[in-house]
């Protein structure tokens, strides 16, 4: 095997050609490993039939399987289809747009030079030197660096010799510029006065000289990007902070270090007393049951088997609890109920604007979710479900007339919010989230509302194109034949990173990512086909701009396939991109002016504030996958769906003493981040603030933390097989089932309003010109009774030929994310042919 994969990296590193993905598939799926017993050499009779674009051919990829998947001889039941995708012998790319993409990569940038006039004392003779063209394509060029002249500039640390030769070349510069000016000033001043004598140089200027040129040396580690050299002014770091910088990083470095092998070290002995002393006998046995689940319904059986053994439905039955004021909704739930049944609408409308709130008196508290296995206490079920009534229930209500009922759901959906799916970056963890989509999708829970970063910007794209119908379809393990991002070999990653700076090529990647983003699709053509919002978190190169989160507001006409890149920019493994613009002539140019974007985990993996600023978002569900955040998750009082496993879950995980040295260690590991940060201690490599990788906020009102295993970390840059991707959508249902229910009673209430919203809304229709003529003097007579208007009122603008109707639009004021077809005062309208609005006077 392994002389196979040797042989077949050198055809691809010797011959000068494309290697075709049927030979990489070839190899990929050539042997398969079950969960136990040795490697298993696949069945050479299984066939699968590809059709590709340019025509049809067969190629050998067999199936495989776990174990349960084989009959009593050994071999596979089934082979792994493909052909059940949909889409699946479409690529979707648009050679046109990947061809202008690459053409923008390759433009040279031209530098910008300083308009800030320079006195000629200020300038020196120096040596010529030759002018450097860093173009978008190598922006992190670590080793090798590709110049407009094909010439390379060695950019390694300089050594002691060639410091000091550095330091001899400064001496002498300023030696001779000394000389000239002091000739200089010796013939100004003969010239003027005609005195002979020599004149002595001021100490004060040859005191600037030497210190001048002990400057000159540490120049070299203080130039912008653009070769400038930086004012003291700009840095305003001082001595102190040169000498101390490096030793305090280092014995702080040491500290962490300690810090983080004692943190392990105490959740080795939290694992060890949790599986000793709690996990035994049946207790194990139901756990084991309950992990096996491959369906929800049989998850759920089994925690509930579970709550039984630990004593947790006790608790469920009892409504006095400290986290959730009880009284109170156990009034409002008989007050509702007899509402709804004596038929006041009024009156039950009146409650419900005060009741329908973000976690309304608790009742949303995660808490209140993590002391069983399944379910809450009864009281909280029953509120939840009455409410949902009283909403249908005034929905339907012929007691109340549309406007006023158009303002209340209005209302509620202001106060109640809106729920987020923020699917986290994480390399190739990424696609545990495709488990988190699937398990939400097939319980109907799957919110309205998907963000993305890095690897989860993927995912949030496939799942944001793709209709529900085509998502239960695509949602399977074959979807790992469609996941080619690291098809290459071995060597060419390394000359590609040693001659650009990046591990993968920015073109190759958007070729392979348009089948996710179904070719040229924009944020705006994606909402209008699924109705779902697509976010994506992308960070500018530049350090000090702002964040973008691209949708179809900020971007509507960007390219998804572009974002999806910009996102995955990490430094070393792909160079930052331009997004991409598609105008109403379909032509493809740079958006935002041609800047170049990278990573959004670098800064915002989880967008939490953006998305309650464009869509009123205050539940967010988050699937975390980040292993460097993975690994430091501790819930010391359990969490949703997990209670603490002794004590009947009211305890510490750990005891009380290992949950306090966990928790303490950790914030002392945060605080002397925080003093790097705040100190400016860490290097800014690739012009890049490194702790806000630890510091920013990773969590959301739920968290999902799916299971990551250690051998995962040997696929951390790799593509999945059909086995592997199996497992992983298994893992992420297996980290959402618990959350479901959760989920599931917020979901309850917002899609009774998002339906009540849609229902009250005004239909999108077109004014004739009579129409609008007969609003205007129905206007003008209402606030001047008294004058007698006969005739018509007529706009230029609506007297154009081919505008034969306007589309009413809906108000800022009455700002929501679906689109809003009433006109209320103040509401503009466009017409056929117009580009500026008109505003109703």
């Amino acid at each position: 095997m392994y002389y196979r994969i040797i042989q077949l990296h050198l055809t691809l590193l010797l011959q000068p050609r494309k290697t075709t993905v049927d030979e990489m598939l070839k190899l990929k799926f050539r042997w398969n490993k079950p969960d136990d017993g040795p490697r298993v050499k696949r069945q050479k009779s299984q066939q699968l039939t590809l059709d590709s674009p340019e025509g049809s051919e067969t190629s050998s990829r067999p199936g495989g399987g776990y174990d349960n998947d084989r009959d009593v001889n050994g071999t596979f039941k089934r082979p792994w289809d493909i052909t059940k995708i949909p889409g699946y012998n479409q690529t979707y790319v648009n050679e046109a747009s990947l061809d202008k993409f690459a053409a923008y990569l390759k433009e040279e940038e031209v530098p910008v030079e300083s308009s800030t006039p320079v006195s000629s004392e200020e300038m020196l003779p120096l040596e010529p030197v030759q002018k450097e063209y860093i173009t978008s394509k190598h922006d992190w060029t670590p080793v090798f660096s590709v110049l407009k002249n094909n010439n390379s500039v060695n950019k390694r640390k300089m050594s002691h010799t060639a410091l000091k030769s550095d330091f001899k070349h400064y001496l002498d510069m300023y030696d001779k510029e000394e000389k000239r000016r002091r000739g200089k000033s010796k013939k100004d001043k003969e010239g003027s006065e005609g005195d002979k004598t020599k004149t002595k140089e001021p100490k004060e200027l040859v005191r600037k000289s030497v210190f001048s040129s002990i400057l000159g040396v540490f120049s070299i580690f203080s130039k912008t990007k653009d070769g400038r050299k930086l004012k003291r002014d700009e840095i305003g770091e001082g001595i102190g902070f040169w000498l101390m910088r490096w030793p305090a990083l280092f014995f702080i470095g040491m500290w962490l270090l300690f810090l983080t092998t004692i943190y392990a070290s105490v959740r080795v002995l939290v694992a060890g007393y949790e599986n000793i002393l709690t996990w035994r006998g049946k207790r194990a046995k139901l756990r084991k049951v309950l992990r096996g689940a491959r369906t929800y319904e049989q998850w759920v059986q089994a925690a509930q088997d579970l709550d039984v053994e630990l004593g947790n439905a006790e608790w469920r039955e009892n409504p006095k609890f400290g986290y959730y004021d009880h009284v109170t909704i156990s009034k409002l739930t008989k007050m509702v109920r007899k509402l709804r049944l004596q038929d006041q609408a009024e009156d039950l409308s009146n409650i419900l604007q005060g009741c329908i709130k973000n976690n309304f008196a608790g009742t949303e508290s995660s808490t209140l979710y993590s002391q069983t296995y399944y379910g809450t206490k009864k009281l909280v079920e029953q509120w939840n479900e009455e409410l949902g009534k009283a909403v249908t229930y005034v929905l339907e209500s012929p007691k109340i007339d549309d406007e006023e009922k158009r303002d209340l759901f209005r209302l509620y959906s202001k106060n109640f919010g809106k729920s987020a799916l923020c699917l986290s970056g994480g390399g190739c963890f990424a696609y545990l989230h495709f488990g988190i989509v699937k398990a939400m999708l097939d319980q109907d829970l799957l919110p309205q509302i998907i963000s993305g970063t890095s690897g989860g910007a993927l995912i949030a794209a496939l799942a944001c194109t793709r209709t529900d119908e085509e998502l239960r379809q695509i949602l399977v393990p074959e979807l790992a034949y469609k996941i080619t991002a690291c098809w290459e070999p071995f060597p060419k990653w390394v000359f590609r990173w040693w001659r650009t700076g990046a591990r993968f090529d920015s073109v190759d990647w958007a070729r392979r990512s348009c089948w996710f983003t179904l070719g040229d699709m924009t944020f705006k053509e994606a909402y209008q086909r699924t109705g779902r919002i697509l976010n994506v978190s992308t960070v500018p190169a530049d350090p000090h701009s702002p964040v973008i989160l691209c949708n179809y507001i900020t971007s509507p006409d960007c390219l998804i396939w572009s974002a999806l890149l910009a996102s995955a920019a990490v430094p070393g493994i792909l160079n930052p991109v331009m997004l991409m613009n598609k105008t109403k002539s379909g032509d493809i140019v740079p958006f935002s002016f041609g800047s170049k974007w990278k990573d959004g985990s670098l800064r915002t993996d989880i967008p939490v504030d953006a998305l309650n600023t464009y869509f009123n978002v205050n539940c967010s569900i988050v699937s975390q996958v980040n292993p460097h955040i993975a690994l430091f998750f501790y819930a010391p009082r359990g969490t949703v769906g997990r209670p603490v496993s002794h004590r009947k879950g009211k305890g510490w995980r750990g005891g009380f003493l290992g949950a306090a040295l966990e928790s303490m260690i950790k914030l002392e590991i945060r605080k002397w981040l925080k003093f790097i940060k705040a100190v400016e201690l860490l290097p800014r490599f690739v012009d890049q603030d490194w702790t806000n990788v630890w510091l920013q906020r990773f969590s959301g009102s739920v968290t999902l933390w799916p299971k990551i295993h250690l051998a995962d970390f040997w696929h951390i840059l790799g593509d999945p097989w059909p086995e592997k991707m199996e497992d992983l959508l298994y893992r992420g249902q297996q980290c959402a089932f618990p959350k479901l229910l959760f989920l599931k009673h917020r979901m309850n209430i917002e899609k009774r309003i998002r339906s009540g919203r849609q229902a009250t809304r005004h239909r999108k229709r077109k004014l004739e010109e009579t129409d609008v003529c007969d609003l205007v003097r129905k206007t003008f007579s209402e606030s001047d009774p008294d004058s007698d208007v006969k005739h018509s009122f007529v706009f230029p603008a609506l007297m154009a030929p081919r505008s034969a109707g306007t589309d009413i639009s809906s108000s800022n004021s009455d700002y929501d994310h679906e689109p809003q077809w009433e006109m209320d005062e103040g509401d503009s309208f466009l017409t056929a042919d117009e580009e500026y609005p008109t505003t109703i006077l």
